[in-house]
């Protein structure tokens, strides 16, 4: 039981880290390069400023989830799925 309890945690944190590696390429994909970029301003907020905004602040993943995503904010509208625009937050974060 317990190598199995084992196996699944080990196996979950790979995926995990294969989503969020593939997040550079994904924010490309989903339009976020774009507006943004990880280090320097284009018509928006670097990503690396954004995560130092966010440090360390609860419930940062669904402020930025919800500024995004919110029909009357500014952002504009993305054709990315939202498990896609998670991960990219996700990224982001650890910037």
């Amino acid at each position: 039981m317990k190598v199995v309890l084992v196996s699944a945690l080990v196996a979950a944190g790979v995926l995990m880290a294969g989503a969020v590696q593939a997040s550079p390429e994904l924010a490309t994909s989903a339009g976020c390069m774009k507006c943004h970029d990880i280090d320097k301003k284009k018509k928006a907020e670097p990503f690396k400023a954004i995560a130092t905004k966010y440090k360390g602040k609860a419930g940062a993943e669904a402020t930025i989830f919800k500024s995004i995503t919110d029909a009357k904010g500014d952002h504009p509208e993305m054709a990315a799925k939202p498990e896609e625009i998670k991960t990219v937050i996700k990224w982001v974060l650890t910037l």
